[in-house]
């Protein structure tokens, strides 16, 4: 199937292909004629799968064929993080680049006063992360009383990170005749029982399930002490002329040191993390995406939404806390039918971990040379 046979507009084909997409993604081929057709859905799919694309292309369609003239919020995207709401914000960019439709990104973090100009000047769609947007609408400064479309991304993560509260607030102020999208990579029964109740009669689409990681990704785990990982890390950085790296650290403290130490070496390297400001995330994410540095080293909560086409590299420094997310990380790396490389290191007090990966994904995997 070809993006063409999806039945989308002129504006929207013409921006698929400056990007050069040609081919829609499962999930995308899936998910956008079910939204097209105006039902509510459940969509499963992990990071890395194109799910963005999948719910934005066929709202900015919807949108642009509305007769709806009011200058009122038509479309609301919740996301739990800053960076993940900034990477949707930059997909309703490219699909809807052809089109007249306004949209603006609101996160906390950083001053609201640019947030509320945009908003004043009238808005089609908002991206958010559920703390601020509340802020908003408690401070009389944003509306959603016209709200047709609603999606929740990465629902898993926001409840995960406390958002229920949040959401439940933000859910009395939309209309309830709305299209409902849901999406999220896991769907354990206290996500699909809130999913219930916000949803009327939904299509669910599943993708990609959680266990399984891409082909294209050469995996291998290295068997090292805790205390010789950055000998190891410089090791493998220089045998393979690595170019472009992203670095998973446990923790936040983990990634300082281990970009002060590596900057020490001479590699160009940054952290992001949860006590990084705004400003300093954007920056070491912007710098990454433009190759001035060759290395990010990132905490998994810091991490979504990082999505950069060409990844060739994922390591996890720390093995995570659970399976899972080490599916979710790897996911980051081969896509598209691209070639990537994901290498683990683990310690002997990781090894627990490592058998429970394995189990998860069904094989072992190829120890590193």
């Amino acid at each position: 199937m070809t993006f063409e046979e999806l039945g989308l507009i002129d504006p929207i084909q013409k921006a698929l292909k400056a990007i050069k997409f040609d081919q829609p993604t499962a999930i995308q081929s899936q998910a956008i004629p079910v939204i097209l057709s105006g039902r509510d859905l459940i969509g499963c799919a992990q990071t890395g799968t194109g799910k963005t694309a999948a719910f934005a292309i066929p709202i900015i369609q919807h949108l642009c064929e509305s007769t709806n003239t009011d200058k009122a919020i038509k479309a609301l995207v919740l996301a739990p993080t800053r960076e993940l709401s900034i990477q949707i914000g930059e997909s309703f960019s490219l699909f809807g680049k052809f089109t007249k439709l306004k949209h603006s990104v609101i996160f906390g973090g950083v001053s609201q006063s640019k947030q509320v100009d945009a908003i004043k000047a009238g808005l089609d769609i908002v991206i958010a992360t559920p703390g601020r947007l509340l802020d908003l609408m408690n401070q009389g400064l944003i509306k959603l009383n016209k709200v047709e479309y609603l999606v929740l991304d990465e629902a898993d993560n926001m409840l995960d990170m406390g958002f229920i509260h949040d959401i439940k607030r933000i859910l009395k102020q939309v209309p309830e005749k709305r299209q409902t999208l849901f999406l999220s990579a896991t769907m354990p029964a206290p996500i699909r029982k809130f999913a219930s109740t916000i949803l009327q009669n939904p299509e669910e689409v599943s993708v990609s399930p959680v266990s399984s990681t891409a082909e294209t990704v050469k995996q291998s785990i290295y068997f090292v002490e805790k205390v010789e990982k950055s000998d190891l890390l410089l090791k493998l950085v220089k045998r393979m002329n690595m170019q472009q790296s992203l670095v998973f650290s446990r923790t936040k403290h983990g990634a300082d040191r281990l970009a002060k130490k590596l900057t020490k070496k001479g590699i160009t390297v940054a952290s992001i993390h949860g006590n990084k400001s705004q400003n300093a995330r954007q920056k070491a994410l912007g710098d990454f995406k433009a190759g001035t540095i060759s290395m990010l080293i990132a905490t998994d909560i810091a991490a979504r939404g990082i999505d950069i086409q060409e990844l060739p590299y994922v390591i996890n420094y720390d093995l995570p806390a659970d399976a899972e997310t080490y599916v979710h990380r790897i996911g980051r790396t081969g896509r598209a039918g691209r070639g990537g490389v994901a290498m683990s290191f683990c310690s002997p007090e990781e090894q627990s971990v490592l058998k429970s990966i394995q189990k998860l994904i069904g094989f072992q995997i190829e120890k590193g040379a």
